[in-house]
């Protein structure tokens, strides 16, 4: 991946590419090229040594796991999610299980409860120094997965971040008058609202990140994919899952996932920590523990 030093940079990297001209090619041409990309992509970001892949059993995350299966490579899946009484299984647990068995991907789980839900919040806002409920929500499932690979000697991580951008995976795109142009400008958000987060809780943990959907060809590529191919009023990100069906994934293609803290629980988390601690306002309950 690019230079992801500062904002500036990073906005940089993003301003050479452009939403025109739409590609011409006929789908199943588009899904050709868009499969050899992603290829490319993620064999282009495996380490030597042996790593670990963010594993939620969604399509981005599946997607990654299957092609290095496939290509014999070493690695693990990890997993974290909350675990408490009285609520139901995390969805993202129930799939990456799933995924897991069904492809024969090793796969480690870490699941926690409400009051280690609570010292892990404390971790995060010493890292991230900001009551941001969404950023905590997506920190929590990564830094506890960073925390499992590292008592593996684990030290490169793959993560699925970008494919929600470049193929119109959030309700904003269901929304916009120009789906590619809400994307691009998704894209150019991007560093603010995610990388700063992500690299940051990657680095306190020791471990590297690799974002195989944010390579500079695939990018360029995605950004000029006809919008009727990435999403309709039923499905997001279509194309892409496409691709993944035809590289094995059948139902994992599919699945409709939501956001890593829903999926995990831990939005659930904070939420029934706020009301525990008398706060009506998550927010108000992380700025609390924010020391």
């Amino acid at each position: 991946m690019q230079n992801t030093g500062s904002e500036k940079q990073w906005q940089d990297f993003i301003r050479q590419f452009s939403i025109k001209p739409e590609l011409k090619e006929m789908h199943e041409e588009i899904i050709t090229n868009l499969k050899k990309l992603i290829l490319d992509s993620i064999k282009k970001n495996i380490p030597k040594e042996k790593f670990g892949i963010l594993f939620s059993g969604g399509v981005d995350s599946t997607l990654i796991a299957k092609v290095c299966k496939d290509d014999k490579e070493k690695f693990i899946c990890y997993t974290a999610a909350l675990k408490e009484k009285g609520l139901k299984q995390a969805e993202d647990l129930t799939y990456a299980r799933k995924a897991a068995k069904k492809f024969g991907f090793k796969l480690k789980v870490t699941t926690i409860n409400l009051k280690q839900t609570e010292e892990y919040i404390k971790k995060i806002l010493k890292i991230l120094k900001e009551p941001n409920v969404v950023k905590v929500g997506v920190a929590l499932p990564f830094y506890i997965a960073y925390e499992l690979a590292k008592k593996d000697k684990v030290r490169v991580m793959f993560s699925g971040l970008g494919s929600e951008e470049l193929f119109a995976g959030y309700e904003r795109h269901l929304k916009a008058k120009n789906i590619n142009k809400e994307c691009y400008k998704g894209l150019l958000a991007m560093y603010e609202r995610d990388l700063t987060r992500d690299l940051k809780i990657a680095k306190v943990q020791g471990i590297t990140l690799k974002v195989p959907y944010l390579e500079k060809g695939l990018i360029e590529y995605s950004l000029k994919i006809p919008s009727r191919f990435k999403l309709d009023e039923t499905q997001n990100k279509i194309i892409l899952r496409q691709v993944a069906e035809q590289l094995g994934l059948k139902e994992f293609a599919w699945r409709k996932k939501r956001a890593a803290q829903y999926g995990s629980k831990f939005d659930r988390a904070i939420q029934k920590l706020a009301k525990k601690n008398g706060f009506k306002y998550k927010k108000d309950y992380l700025k609390s523990l924010l020391k």
